[in-house]
């Protein structure tokens, strides 16, 4: 099938781009002596988790319970949950999938701790938790700088069914750019970049001395995600102690979040929207709108960092380039309205290329999505854990 014989709205992965970009993690993961757990809530997909383990990937990270159960019943076994999972139903659900998964999951509150620990001590064995920290997103987690956060994780580490395997954090805030007069974009990653690698350094170091048995005996895993802030990652060793993985998820396809960041440029964004125009109309000031069947429910109404409108439509989709002067300016839930300045040459019934500004959450929104080879359709991968948020 070629891609202009695809029903729109479809999602659409170029195979090359998506295969240099989870190569290039890769490498950069075993450059600085990291294990990659890449978080699959971006593609949420068996077909491309695989994938990503044949190239060296040592687990995944999910978001949702449901997500673990999905991958753990491919044949998955090493799974982590960077979420405080919370409730007597959702360990129940962890328990049956232990026997023949690793399973570990984060907390950040003694509530959380004392309902895991009494349900996983009636069961008999410990489970591996996560220390959640908060190096400066401020979302979740305890703070890495606070004594009372190495004696919380102490006390976790003493509860009967909780065992203490390390610590995580996100930096989200490497999403917000730069924060000073005179700070580049690049500036901005790599401060991020080194303030999260740094502060879980230290904090690991404060488990150690509190006491926490992992930390002491040198096995505490220290995870550290973020596809910005990896951008510029440089592991070192700080009183015995390194970054042992990292957790990127969006890195897969990138989009314009990362394009207008200045972690890749267009020519890395593997997936696009491939929409048709449906209708077109003059505008008093002699500009044209023009309306793609790609809306809300497609391309979501996410931002993008100094991103103007829901989207970049490419003018040239094989050589990723720009079409100038057109604006997805708005989103009906089925309508993309397409503002072209000084008029266009699209026409209704003409296809385009749009790369969204968030693809995690494009994806959440269909159940599969189409790999190609330029205007070839290779295959269909499905999305294996759509709306799995439970």
């Amino acid at each position: 099938m070629l891609l202009s014989e695809l029903p729109t709205p479809a999602v659409v992965i170029e195979k090359s781009r998506l295969e240099a970009n989870l190569r290039s993690m890769q490498d950069l993961a075993d450059a600085q002596g990291v294990a990659l757990r890449p978080h699959t809530k971006t593609h949420k997909s068996v077909f491309i988790a695989s994938r990503q383990r044949e190239l060296g990937a040592k687990g995944l990270t999910v978001a949702k319970l449901g997500e673990a159960e999905t991958f753990a019943a491919a044949g998955f076994t090493d799974i982590r949950l960077a979420y405080a999972l919370y409730g007597a139903e959702k360990y129940a659900r962890l328990a049956r999938l232990l026997p023949t998964c690793r399973v570990s999951f984060c907390v950040d509150t003694p509530e959380g701790a004392l309902a895991a620990s009494e349900f996983f001590a009636a069961e008999g064995e410990p489970v591996d938790v996560m220390i959640e920290t908060d190096i400066g997103y401020h979302r979740c987690g305890v703070r890495w700088d606070r004594p009372e956060s190495a004696a919380f994780a102490l006390w976790v580490d003493s509860l009967p069914g909780l065992r203490v395997c390390g610590i995580l954090t996100h930096a989200g805030h490497s999403y917000y750019g730069p924060q000073s007069e005179g700070e580049t974009l690049a500036d901005s990653l790599k401060r991020v970049s080194n303030l999260e690698r740094d502060r879980m350094l230290e904090f690991a170091v404060s488990l150690r001395t509190a006491g926490v048995k992992a930390a002491v005996s040198g096995d505490l895993e220290i995870s550290v995600g973020s596809t910005p802030s990896i951008r510029y990652l440089t592991n070192r060793e700080h009183e015995g102690f390194k970054i042992t993985e990292i957790r990127p998820g969006n890195y897969v396809f990138h989009d314009m979040t990362q394009v207008n960041l200045g972690v890749r440029g267009l020519e890395s964004c593997a997936l696009t929207v491939h929409a048709t125009v449906f209708s077109k109309h003059k505008n008093e000031d002699g500009s044209e709108r023009l309306f793609i069947d790609s809306g809300k429910k497609v391309l979501t109404s996410d931002g993008a960092f100094r991103a103007e409108g829901y989207g970049q439509i490419l003018y040239d989709a094989g050589n990723m380039v720009p079409m100038p002067h057109a604006v997805i300016n708005a989103l009906s839930e089925e309508h993309g309205w397409v503002l072209v300045r000084g008029g266009s040459t699209l026409n209704v019934g003409d296809q385009v290329r749009v790369v969204p500004n968030h693809a995690c959450v494009v994806v959440n929104m269909q159940p599969h999505m189409f790999l190609v080879d330029g205007d070839e359709v290779l295959q269909t991968i499905l999305v294996d854990t759509q709306g799995r948020v439970v």
